[in-house]
């Protein structure tokens, strides 16, 4: 049995060899589009284009534009002299914020009676980065107003210092946005390719002819199912080492937990995904279907990853659909293995999951392909 799974294993090879492009794609793709996407998306929010209109002239006004660059949230595109500027500029998009400053502005924050109001718009089509633009501008109006506050009453601000707190941030000191999505890129660009590779095995079988004469040679249907799995596993496997390099070292990552227990744990996470691929191989009629329903799969899963939105903060029905997705409790291993350092005796509900997972959908994927052979 052993000698006619590894037959069947250096087929494989040696139509991989002949597809080269197919283990280049899996392999070389998926570690290049987590580079280029964790290099785009790991970022801080900085540089948003800044339009004022600054009808003041005056040094109050100069000290707010000057605030507002120093947060490093703006960059300065322009200073108008009328609004039609501004109006064009987001007709465009080529501006997130800006900012109008009246004409009484600083007359307004000397007088005890004056309130000095700001004029802000913000592009609202790019609803993150208008957020972004909305926190600046509040962080520096506040200090603004609060100096003015303690001015007017003639206080000094050092002996007017109201209460303060300490603040101490765990496992990501720095709150550098690279350790939350680098890892949630990294397990969905595994999921894909565990789930594609895994998915043409039997459809391009069916698609070049070839199914009925694996067939009809003397070996078992588990025997075929196991000679197509294991390539998939150590594709799958060398695939994740080399993108776990990436974020490692590209995007300092750290690997606080234990190696070891991390690349088992991802073995296990591989073997569940391979039961979905299987399943949608045999189902699939061509290569193309295959990559149709690893697509739609896929993006059902993303949703759930926590990555664009956290699960936390979904609304509960969609709390309780992420617990059936194996790839949100991976992604939770492999954040607290990385950024915590977590073992086994915090990990165990996720791993508990993730293995009853793995037993219904391989257990029906085994079943299910089984009976298509036969």
């Amino acid at each position: 049995m052993i000698r006619r799974i590894l037959a069947l294993v250096k087929k494989e090879f040696i139509h991989l060899r002949s597809d080269w492009w197919m283990p280049a794609f899996m392999l070389i793709g998926g570690a290049l589009e987590l580079l280029a996407i964790g290099w785009a998306t790991s970022r801080p929010i900085t540089n948003l284009p800044l339009m004022i209109w600054d009808q003041d002239h005056s040094p109050a006004s100069r000290e707010l534009v000057l605030a507002l660059e120093n947060t490093g949230t703006f960059l300065l595109e322009d200073q108008v002299q009328s609004l039609s500027p501004i109006e064009d500029a987001l007709n465009r998009g080529d501006i997130n914020a800006a900012l109008i400053i009246p004409p009484d502005y600083s007359t307004q924050l000397t007088s005890l009676l004056g309130k000095p109001t700001l004029n802000v718009i913000l592009n609202g089509a790019e609803s993150i980065p208008a957020r972004e633009a909305q926190r600046a501008i509040e962080g520096v109006v506040h200090d603004l107003g609060e100096q003015v506050v303690l001015q007017h009453l003639g206080l000094d601000p050092d002996q007017t210092a109201g209460f303060n707190f300490s603040l101490r941030v765990w496992f990501n000191e720095a709150l550098s946005e690279a350790y939350y999505s680098t890892p949630a890129e990294l397990g969905l660009m595994l999921e894909f390719t565990i789930l594609l590779f895994a998915a043409i095995t039997f459809s391009r079988e069916k698609e070049f002819g070839t199914l009925e004469q694996m067939l009809v040679m003397p070996f078992s249907s588990l025997e075929i199912i196991l000679g197509k799995a294991i390539p998939v596993i150590l594709v799958g496997m060398a695939d994740f080492a080399l993108m776990l390099g990436v974020v490692h070292f590209a995007f300092h990552v750290p690997i606080r937990g234990s190696g070891l227990l991390l690349f088992v744990l991802a073995l296990g996470y591989t073997i569940v995904e391979l039961g979905k691929g299987m399943a949608i191989s045999v189902f699939s009629k061509s290569q193309h279907q295959a990559f149709l329903l690893v697509l739609m799969i896929g993006m059902i899963d993303f949703m759930f990853l926590g990555y664009a939105v956290p699960v936390e903060s979904m609304p509960r029905i969609m709390q309780l659909l992420a617990n059936i997705i194996p790839a949100h409790h991976w992604l939770n291993i492999l954040r607290s293995i990385m950024l915590k350092g977590s073992g086994l005796a915090a990990l165990w509900p996720s791993i508990l999951a993730l293995v009853i997972l793995g037993i219904i959908i391989n257990t029906f994927s085994l079943l299910y392909v089984r009976r298509k052979l036969e």
